[in-house]
Formats: C-alpha cells, sequence, structure tokens
C-alpha cells in the first residue's frame, strides 16, 4: 500500500484501513503461476537451427520486492525465461537435448531462478514443450546425419562380431593344434614305449635261446662217448631230451592244477617214442647228466 504515491508498506493479515483516493492498494497473488514460452527460434551448440517452445513455472515468495523491485513481474519473468531458452539451447547439442530433456530443464530452472531471485520470486520448474528443427531442409540434413551414424554404429558393431569371430576361430586353431601335439606327444610315447618293450622282448628270446642252446651243448656234450667230439646223433638226443621235458613240465603243470580230473595224451606212437626215450636206462644217464657224475654217465653208455 502507498498513501499519496508514497511511503510503500506491506499490509500484515488482519483489519487494515484502505482510504479511497489516499491509499493506493495493490494485490499480489501468492500462488503458483506459470508463463508460455512461444515457438522461439534458436541454435543449438552445433549450429542447428531450431524452434522451442515450453513452459515457465514461477511462485512470488515475497510480495514487496515483487511489487516495487520490479514492474509487471509476469511479463518480465516470461522476457528472462524467453533469453535463458536461447542461451541454455546454445550450450546443448541437438543430440544432447533429443536424448536429455530434463538436463536442459534443470539447467533452465537453475538459471532463470538465480535472475528472477531478486524480485522476490522463485522459478520452481520449467517444462520444454516443443523442439525440432527450424524448417523441412534441417530436418532432412538431420535424418541423414542420424542415419549416417546409425550405419556407423552397425559397421563398428559388425567390425567387433567379425574381430570377435576371428579370435574365436584362432583360439580354436591354437586348442586344436596343441591338441594334435599332445596327440603325437602321446603317439611318439606309445612308440618308444612299445619299441623298448619288443626290444626287451628279442633280448628276452635271444637269451632263452642262447640259454636253450647251451643246455643242448651241455647234455650232448654228456651224452656223447667223447665230449670234444659231439656228433649229430648227439644232438639230436639232446634235443629229443629237451623237448621232452618240457612236456613232463607242463604236464606236471597241468596235473598240479585245480580242478583238473582228466588228461589227455598224445598218439600212441608219440607215447611209444617217448618211453623208448625215456628207458630206465636212458633216465639213469639224464640222471647223471642233471647231477654232474660223469662216472655214471659213462658207465651208462658203455
Amino acid at each position: 500500500m502507498r498513501s499519496l504515491g508514497r511511503d510503500p508498506v506491506k499490509l500484515t493479515p488482519g483489519l487494515n484501513l484502505n482510504i479511497p483516493f489516499y491509499h493506493e492498494t495493490t494485490v499480489v497473488d501468492m500462488r503458483e503461476s506459470s508463463v508460455n514460452i512461444p515457438d522461439l527460434p534458436a541454435y543449438t551448440a552445433d549450429n542447428v537451427p531450431v524452434i522451442c517452445s515450453g513452459s515457465l513455472f514461477y511462485r512470488i515468495n515475497d510480495s514487496y520486492k515483487a511489487t516495487f523491485a520490479v514492474s509487471e513481474v509476469q511479463k518480465n519473468v516470461q522476457n528472462i525465461g524467453t533469453s535463458a531458452v536461447r542461451s541454455v539451447l546454445g550450450t546443448f547439442s541437438y543430440d544432447e537435448v533429443i536424448s536429455d530433456r530434463n538436463g536442459l530443464n534443470t539447467k533452465l530452472n537453475k538459471v532463470i531462478g538465480s535472475s528472477i531471485a531478486n524480485w522476490g520470486v522463485e522459478c520452481t520448474r520449467f517444462e520444454i514443450q516443443s523442439f525440432q528443427p527450424a524448417n523441412s531442409e534441417v530436418e532432412r540434413q538431420l535424418e541423414l546425419q542420424m542415419e549416417a551414424e546409425r550405419n556407423r554404429r552397425k559397421q563398428l558393431l559388425d567390425t567387433q562380431a567379425q574381430i570377435n569371430v576371428a579370435e574365436g576361430q584362432k583360439q580354436r586353431v591354437i586348442l586344436e593344434s596343441e591338441g594334435h601335439a599332445t596327440k603325437a606327444n602321446e603317439a611318439d610315447a606309445s612308440y618308444k614305449t612299445l619299441f623298448r618293450d619288443a626290444e626287451a622282448r628279442q633280448q628276452q628270446s635271444l637269451m632263452e635261446a642262447s640259454a636253450l642252446a647251451q643246455q643242448m651243448d651241455h647234455i650232448a656234450r654228456s651224452l656223447a662217448s667223447n665230449s670234444d667230439n659231439v656228433t649229430s646223433e648227439d644232438r639230436k638226443l639232446a634235443l629229443a631230451t629237451l623237448v621232452e621235458l618240457r612236456r613232463l613240465e607242463q604236464l606236471r603243470a597241468i596235473a598240479n592244477g585245480q580242478g583238473n580230473s582228466t588228461y589227455f595224451f598224445g598218439e600212441k606212437a608219440e607215447m611209444r617214442s617217448a618211453h623208448e626215450y625215456l628207458s630206465a636206462d636212458y633216465l639213469q644217464t639224464l640222471k647223471g647228466v642233471f647231477t654232474g657224475d660223469p662216472g655214471l654217465v659213462q658207465r651208462q653208455l658203455k
């Protein structure tokens, strides 16, 4: 309230005296209000011409400042909002505005709020209503640019996928090569083992053959009338003796086995031949051979 245009005072709630023509009273709405920012041409940070519109919501906190610190508070709030939209849009790229409109609203709210705080006015929020390119040509160029960006990202993803596939194939080849090398090493080790086993069996066979030959030669010399002059008959007799002894050893092993009740012998001719070889005199001769009694051998041979 002002008295005769002077001495402005802020009325308190309750009963106040208002004399016509002497007092001038201004009523201020303390509720939240809004002003519209119409379609506003502006440029983004990447120099794209756009058209932007929005709504600015505000609330008067100090009626005295809103009345006497500024004239036509609503109009000036709208002007501050228009100027802030142009300046803040210049710090955002076109893609940033499209992808993060809330970030643009938050920054506008902060900038406008700091500008109108001295008027006793609070900016509660700012909402972008529409945002689009200034003309169809700009829109077409932006669509081409976005399509090119999508193609670039697609090619990048395809290239990365091919790299991943190639890396997987590389690892597969490496693992297969390592597997082949392992198999080759195992085969080589198996070959060496078999070769050593074969050599061992060969040496064993040679040693057994040598021992058998020495045994046969010893028997032949013992059976011969002259140990320094062994005949072929003596060697045949010694060989037959060894064969028969081995057969008897096999029969003894069968007889000593468990669960054996029936035995099959060879032909009668073979049994007769064995009987002839194993006569009493011949057995005495073998006894002399294996006991090392040359006198007994010589007596039997005579």
